[in-house]
């Protein structure tokens, strides 16, 4: 799929609808090595429906509400990326992302939105990275998708930082041009890479990602005291 430019947006693979055919988007996963299966998640942007589609073949407990802005968008990835149909789990409306927040909360928020090939600025405003914070229930965790070349990617990581009281970390894609930040509402100062590591393995066993090679890209971008990966004051590396 592509909306508004070359980029490829969503991708499917027609031997297996519901996997995670680009590499950003199981990236996006990551945010399982630090918060458990969350009971209800909002997704802003649907593309082709990709993690919709996996969560609701591999994360039972999970209920989704995905807003999408552009009925188009939505139509297409009904009628060719095998997006199921709403039910008692999933459920997908037209509306505005910024706005989605109000009144509802959510345990994950996931936001991957572009118009133009452009990350839609109302989505990484300071005003909703504030709403955002307010909106997610503790342990809570807000996963964004970013470009790599994007000039204000450290001005929006500035952002994060101030809503979330510094709680951000930032993963760089295995294989795409994609940093993928993970905000926390109520995360522990630090947690220990072995613990990490542990949770990689059984992860990778479970879901068939490659969690274990998602740690060292967290280590290299973010603060560590050796032992430790430590949330808040983050250190990027370009």
């Amino acid at each position: 799929m592509h909306v508004g430019g070359s980029a490829i947006q969503s991708a499917m693979r027609l031997s297996d609808p519901h996997a995670l055919a680009l590499d950003y988007t199981r990236c996006m996963m990551s945010f399982l090595l630090f918060q458990s299966e969350p009971p209800e998640a909002l997704m802003i942007g649907l593309g082709g429906g990709s993690l919709p589609k996996f969560f609701h073949k591999h994360l039972k407990k999970t209920h989704v509400r995905v807003v999408e802005l552009d009925p188009a968008v939505v139509a297409a990835a009904r009628q060719h990326f095998a997006l199921p149909p709403d039910d008692e789990r999933l459920k997908v409306e037209i509306g505005d992302g910024a706005q989605a927040l109000y009144p509802e909360g959510c345990d994950l928020l996931v936001v991957d939105a572009y118009h133009d090939e452009l990350h839609v600025p109302e989505l990484a405003a300071a005003e909703f990275y504030d709403a955002a914070f307010l909106a997610l229930r503790e342990p809570g965790a807000l996963v964004i998708n970013f470009m790599n070349d994007d000039p204000k990617l450290d001005q929006y990581l500035q952002r994060l930082e101030r809503a979330f009281g510094g709680a951000v970390l930032a993963m760089p894609a295995l294989y795409d041009p994609n940093i993928l930040v993970f905000a926390f509402r109520g995360a522990p100062a630090s947690i220990p890479w072995t613990t990490l590591r542990s949770r990689a393995e059984k992860l990778e066993a479970r879901y068939g990602l490659p969690f274990t090679r998602y740690v060292p890209r967290f280590r290299s971008m973010n603060h560590s005291n050796g032992k430790d990966l430590l949330f808040g004051d983050r250190a990027l590396t370009s």
